[in-house]
Formats: structure tokens, sequence, C-alpha cells
């Protein structure tokens, strides 16, 4: 199981001992066979650091002309060599012993000097390197050429797939951690259903919930609005009317960690239709939701969902999804290779394990009434599930 766990907010996170499996990564890396690994994304990082995530960069990575790009250097049975290269600002970081690295070298302002600084921290070690694990996607191609350079007999490796897996069983810490994001996210939805009223727009009800959300400790990421019958997601000057349902579908992170949900409001009460649309909607998640356990094949979790829609007397407009959550959307596990996110199903045939975390998605697209969806947040455990925030799946009225 993994062990990452992020350290109390404001406080030291240096020890001096890894905060994650270290076993469990240099197994997943002796399979990919590489001999040392080179990670460029935010949230391998986070991961290896046990937590931390600078600040100054929450909102964007560009900089100058070119973007902040935090870089561990990982030797697979080797912790002692483990390297961060952090940006220059962190410094200040460094100065309140965040990090547990035996090297960390505040240098960086591109991405080439952070590489290039990885690149001579390796050839300091002076291991022999073959190959060299990176992450194709999050690797800028500047950087991808001073490594290539710098290292001219390693071959790369993408070793996205590994260091996802590494934080496929969450912690813990992780737990707790997804479940104050996703509690803060239901909350700050059901607070934002509760100022609506007729004649406000979706973008006034979008800016609401970023409010809300900010004012609950997230950062913001994202949110998907509906309104009335239409099926249109984005926030635009489109007036709320009475008898309005209303979807509120948000990405906030608590700590690096997001939540992930989706309610439903209407401004009145509902009527008899609609509450049955919804409890459709409810049958299909309920229906996957009873076959998650650890040892159940990932894939039997999807096909649950999508046998259910299928019964549906309203299937050609039902779309059913579960996936991994965490520090990233859609991470491990990965349970279908039919979903709007491109990726393999690589553990559809591989059992559940306790402490993963799923997301469960069902959305009716009703050609008349309008967008109806219930997205939750789960955990895996022995013997089924506990959910993160089951608040708010009914039909939240308005304050309008």
């Amino acid at each position: 199981m993994s062990t990452a766990a992020p350290a109390p907010e404001g406080s030291p996170a240096a020890t001096q001992c890894p905060p994650f499996d270290t076993a469990r990564l240099d197994r997943l890396l002796a399979e990919a066979d590489v001999d040392a690994v080179v990670t460029t994304s935010r949230q391998a990082s986070q991961y290896m650091l046990g937590g931390y995530s600078f600040p100054f960069f929450d909102h964007r990575d560009a900089i100058g002309l070119s973007r902040y790009l935090p870089v561990m250097v990982y030797v697979p049975g080797k912790p002692e060599l483990t390297a961060y290269i952090a940006h220059r600002l962190e410094k200040h970081e460094k100065q309140l012993g965040r990090f547990w690295t035996p090297v960390v070298e505040t240098v960086s302002g591109t991405s080439t000097d952070a590489v290039g600084h990885a690149v001579r921290h390796l050839q300091r070690i002076g291991i022999p390197l073959r190959r060299i694990g990176v992450e194709l996607a999050f690797l800028p191609s500047d950087a991808a050429a001073v490594l290539r350079d710098g290292l001219p007999n390693a071959a790369l490796v993408d070793v996205a797939q590994p260091l996802e897996r590494l934080r496929a069983r969450k912690s813990p810490a992780e737990l707790a951690l997804l479940r104050e994001a996703s509690d803060r996210v239901v909350a700050s939805m059901l607070a934002t259903f509760a100022a609506c009223e007729p004649g406000v727009t979706k973008a006034d009800l979008v800016e609401r919930l970023r409010q809300e959300e900010v004012r609950r400790r997230l950062t913001f990421e994202y949110c998907l609005i509906t309104a009335g019958t239409g099926l249109n997601r984005a926030a635009s000057d489109q007036k709320i009317v009475p008898g309005d349902i209303i979807s509120l579908d948000s990405g906030g992170r608590y700590r690096g960690y997001i939540g992930d949900l989706c309610r439903m409001g209407v401004v009145g009460e509902p009527d008899a239709e609609l509450a049955e649309l919804l409890a459709e909607v409810e049958a299909i998640q309920q229906a996957a939701r009873q076959r998650v356990r650890a040892g159940v094949p990932g894939g039997e979790v999807q096909a649950a969902g999508e046998r259910a829609a299928a019964a549906s007397p309203h299937a050609e407009h039902i779309e059913f999804l579960a996936h991994g959550m965490g520090l990233v959307q859609h991470e491990a596990p990965w349970l279908t290779a039919t979903g709007p996110i491109p990726y393999q199903a690589h553990d559809a045939e591989r059992p559940l394990e306790a402490d993963m975390v799923l997301s469960v998605e069902t959305t009716l697209l009703h050609p008349r009434r309008g967008f109806i969806k219930l997205e939750d947040t789960i955990a895996v455990t022995e013997s089924g599930i506990e959910p993160m925030s089951d608040a708010g799946r009914g039909w939240n009225r308005t304050g309008g």
C-alpha cells in the first residue's frame, strides 16, 4: 500500500525518509527496465515529495519565455541518491525544511536549466545509464533535447504508467484529503443552489460557486453548468427562470487532491417526471457502486453501469463512466478504453484493491427535459465502498 502522507499544512516535511512506498516503485520500474527516472510532472513531484506543491505556480506554469518544471531524479533501489531540482524561488521553502530528498537544488528558472541540473546530478553520481524513465506527455521538447544531449548513450523510456500506478492505492492521509475535497465541493454546490434565484445567469452561478469553493479553501478548477432544457454546459448570460433544472459539475482541489462531483438543482419543485428521471440515474449509479469491492475486476464496475444504462427506457440518451481519481482526474485504476478520455483499459481485468478511489458518473441527456447527472467519488474497501460525499444527491431546491 502507498505510504505517502502529506505533512500537515504549514509544517516542515523534511524527514530524510521517502514518504512513499519505495519497494513498490522499485518493482514497477524494474518491470519497465529503467536505471533512473527523471520526472517532470506536477503530480509526480507532489506525490514523491509527500504532498508538497509550490503555491507560486498553483494557477499557471508559464514564466518569462519558459515554464516551471519541477524535476525529481530517482534511482531504483537507491533513495539516498534522490534529488529535487526546484525553482529559484523555492529556496524559501527549502529554508523551512519542506523537502526530504538528500539533494535539493533551488536553481532553475526555465525548463531547460531544470533538466540540465538533473543531467549533471546523474553524471555526478556515476551510475550506468542504459534507459532513463521519463513522462513523455509532461516533458517539453526543449527539456527533452537537453536530456538527450547530456546523456547521449541512454534511451528515454516513457514510465508515466508505472508512476501513476504507484499512486493507485491511497494512504489514509490521501483518503482524508479526497474526502475533504469532495465534502467541500458538494457544500459549495449546495450553497450555490441556495443562493440561486430567477434572473441570475449561468455565469453568475459559476462565479458564486467559485467564491464558495475558495471560501472553503479549495483551488477552484472549473464548473460545467446547464440550465433549463438545454444541454450546453458553458457559462453564459442565459438567465435562470422558474422551473429550470440546473446541473453543477465542478472540480476543486484541496491540497492537490481533486473533488469532482455533479449535483442537480431545480427552481421550484421537481415534477413527477423529473423525480422519475433522477431516480433512473440513481439506479444506474447504485448498480455500479454495488459491484465495487476489493478483488472484483475493475471492468466489472464499468460493465455493471453499462448494463443498467442499457436496460433503461432512455438508454439511447444515457452515458455511464467509472474512472480513477486522486491527484489527477482519470488516474489509475483505468477501467475502460471507451470513455471520453483516451487511454487503454489497463485495469479492466485486474482486481480492484482496497483504498483505490473511483469516480462514478451517469449522465442523462434528455431531449426534452434537459441535462440530468450524478457524479460521485467513492473509495474501495474490502467489503464494498466508502462514499466520499453523498450529500445533495437528490433534487436540491434553489433559494428562489
